[in-house]
């Protein structure tokens, strides 16, 4: 409920954004949710849709046009995004030894985040010019989706194959390095049994999930589902999924109890 609540919540600075700046985005789509929500539960989701909502244009060029915004950052949305951080609490931030969030931010957000690149996924995506998502990401969930025929399916399996592809940031801030890198170990086994197209990788993706739901839900790979939301949202934007797609996927045997 509180994931659907902060959905709904951030539908009007998502979309609204003509002439706002990414900075002013972020701040008012995390200052709404904690409006409804008590929890972190959209920061990542917001980090990386704030850019991709910024240009309102439609039309081929929608990479570039990102890319631009990204480039055109400024220390005011290090700012707004600094606070924005500071007021969504996520888990396991910890401390930085340059342009940390606790402090007023000296360079523009596209600077900070590429401080931070090389231990977070999402300010990865800044850096790169959201490289991983348009040549990554996307590519995995269309080939999931024509394979499948359904978005749910195609949700999944792009989740897999991220997993299997990157450590995921929350994972690494929350448990460390080791035991990010034990859950590719884990995720790449269950996609060489035949992932989501073999009942043996269904089985094993069941034992996956209960396992990254131990412990507390320390394993939680927040950053990834982050990341996918980022690629169907792309996908939706370009007209490569359509709202009306097939979204039910009918696998009895997958999560089962």
């Amino acid at each position: 409920m509180d994931f659907l609540l902060s959905a709904a919540a951030i539908q009007f600075p998502l979309t609204v954004t003509f002439g706002s700046s990414v900075g002013e985005i972020v701040h008012l789509a995390t200052k709404v949710t904690r409006s409804v929500v008590a929890s972190n539960t959209n920061l990542g989701i917001i980090l990386l849709l704030a850019p991709l909502v910024a240009d309102a244009h439609d039309g081929p060029g929608f990479r570039r046009r990102v890319q631009k915004v990204v480039a055109s950052l400024t220390v005011e949305d290090a700012a707004l995004v600094y606070e924005a951080i500071r007021l969504a609490n996520p888990g396991g931030l910890g401390d930085s030894p340059e342009q940390d969030v606790h402090s007023e931010p000296t360079v523009t957000l596209l600077e900070a985040m590429k401080l931070a690149a090389d231990r977070d996924m999402i300010a990865r995506q800044y850096a790169n010019g959201f490289a991983d998502i348009f040549d990554f990401g996307v590519p995995a969930l269309m080939d999931a989706f024509v394979k499948f025929g359904n978005v749910e399916a195609a949700t999944v399996d792009c989740q897999l194959r991220w997993l299997a592809e990157f450590p995921d940031s929350l994972i690494v801030r929350k448990r460390g390095l080791a035991a990010a890198e034990d859950v590719r170990t884990r995720v790449r086994e269950v996609l060489h049994l035949g992932g989501l197209a073999s009942t043996q990788g269904r089985r094993a993706g069941n034992d996956l999930d209960r396992y990254l739901r131990s412990d507390g839900n320390k394993l939680n790979p927040g950053t990834t589902a982050d990341l996918v939301t980022a690629c169907l949202f792309v996908a939706l934007r370009e007209n490569k999924v359509q709202p009306s797609s097939p979204f039910r996927w009918d696998a009895p045997d997958w999560l089962a109890p």
